[in-house]
């Protein structure tokens, strides 16, 4: 009975891949069935499919972003959070003007493609329309001074912020909802509206900006909720999509809860490349650091995110320390890794055409 079951999974296995590599989109039940995949044999052909899918549309190079957190405080009390509003944590900061432009710089340096701001919901920035040209006044400096792409992650922003980040010349506005499941969402992003948060998305889509879309799991979702999360991704039309697993932070509602088998996420990754093979999928150091750079690679990933520099007194997210004084987030220590694995680095002019070239169509289909 167990190698009839096995031979007509691999049967189902080979008809999806195939499927494909044909170039044809997938439907709910195939996502659903790889997704819930538990045999490594077929675990490993749907790695290598979506490997050589990154290949056809990106040969063996890989984008580097450059992580700067440069504000801690926050007004939300998200469940899962270590930097959420009432945690009584150490120390929160809120880096200046001139020490985030002299972090990104510091990071351009070291050969990052794009430089990702984020921060939490601060209310430096959030209260009134001078948060919203400060916030754009920094992105145009960063971008200037770098001559990079600029990511900001400022979490959910009104119209006229939207405007004025648009005006400095923003690339990229980054906002996860983690989960399109609402109730999961209303336990895990306490008090906060879905709507807002996924039509701040849509709205800085209208204004011209590149969208990243986020899941997380390991907090309860099933695989019908990632599944359908993937039908959100499309619609939303996202040009960078990603996930990653949960970690449990100290002074929050969901400290004593577990982490999860990375499988879950390496799959998800993987699944990711099948339904948007020419789209950008990170594999984040903000989870397991250095040690599961390449596990990430190897799922289908083709971009590598939360490079920080030592020494500056920045954090991570879900990882707010790890490997980040010892230097092991940075361009220095990836570089082996991914000559181990025959991959390069892009050069910085191959990722700013990849995002100019996708600005240029989102701007085009907008006319339309």
């Amino acid at each position: 009975m167990l190698i009839t079951v096995l031979s007509s999974d691999n049967a189902e296995l080979e008809r999806i891949l195939d499927k494909v590599k044909s170039g044809k989109s997938m439907c709910r039940k195939d996502n659903l069935f790889l997704l819930e995949l538990d045999n490594e044999k077929h675990i490993e052909k749907l790695f290598e499919t979506a490997r050589e899918l990154r290949s056809q549309y990106f040969g063996n190079k890989i984008f580097l972003y450059g992580f700067v957190y440069f504000s801690t405080w926050c007004r939300n009390n998200c469940a899962f959070c270590y930097f959420r509003r009432t945690n009584k944590i150490k120390q929160r900061y809120r880096k200046s003007h001139e020490e985030t432009v002299a972090i990104a710089c510091e990071l351009a340096k070291s050969g990052i493609h794009l430089v990702d701001l984020t921060m939490g919901e601060d209310p430096y920035y959030h209260h009134d329309e001078n948060g919203a040209v400060r916030l754009a006044s920094l992105v145009k400096e960063v971008k200037e001074k770098t001559g990079l792409p600029v990511m900001i992650s400022p979490g959910v922003a009104n119209h006229n912020m939207f405007s004025k980040l648009a005006e400095a010349g923003t690339d990229w506005f980054a906002c996860y909802q983690e989960t399109h499941n609402r109730n999961l969402f209303a336990r895990l992003r306490l008090n906060q509206s879905y709507d807002q948060r996924l039509n701040s998305k849509r709205i800085a889509r209208e204004m011209g900006l590149l969208i990243e879309e986020g899941l997380m799991t390991g907090i309860g979702e099933t695989a019908l909720d990632i599944a359908i999360s993937l039908e959100n991704m499309d619609e939303l039309r996202a040009h960078q999509v990603r996930v990653m697993s949960f970690i449990p932070q100290e002074g929050t509602n969901m400290a004593s809860w577990p982490s999860p088998p990375r499988s879950r996420e390496l799959i998800t990754i993987a699944v990711l490349r099948l339904n948007f093979p020419d789209r950008l999928i990170p594999g984040s150091l903000d989870v397991d650091g250095l040690a599961g750079l390449k596990d990430r690679l190897l799922a289908g990933a083709n971009v590598i995110t939360s490079l920080i520099p030592p020494s500056i007194g920045l954090a991570g997210v879900a990882q707010n320390e790890m490997d980040i004084d010892e230097g092991l987030r940075s361009v220095r220590e990836v570089m082996p890794v991914l000559a181990e694995m025959s991959l390069q680095a892009a050069e910085p002019e191959e990722y700013r055409c990849w995002v100019e070239r996708e600005k240029e169509m989102l701007n085009y289909k907008q006319k339309q």
